[in-house]
């Protein structure tokens, strides 16, 4: 009795092993193993071959512009940073629509 449930329990792992196997090529056992991490790289990559103008400015361009900044900041001489806002306030009426934040 215990010689047919060993057989039994044989013959139904014996499919479940066949599954397994290493694929040939990639190594794997799933032949898309990690696509979906390739995919999410490639959906956040914004451009991977950026054309850059002749005349415009390059990562990396301008090393001068960042050794200056880097003088002043470490001089405590920073330049003060430009308030941009982003909507215009409406003065009359009853509108209560955004500003640019406090000034």
């Amino acid at each position: 009795m215990c010689s047919k449930r060993l057989l039994a329990m044989g013959l139904t792992a014996l499919p479940l092993a066949a599954c397994a196997t290493l694929d040939p090529v990639t190594g794997s056992v799933d032949r898309h193993f990690g696509e979906a991490v390739a995919w999410n790289k490639a959906v956040q990559t914004i451009n991977p071959n950026p054309v850059y103008s002749e005349t415009g400015a390059k990562p990396g361009d301008n090393g001068a512009v960042a050794a200056g900044a880097a003088k002043r900041y470490r001089t405590d001489q920073v330049k003060p940073v430009e308030r941009l806002g982003t909507t215009d306030v409406v003065t009359s009426g009853s509108s209560s629509g955004g500003g640019s934040g406090p000034r």
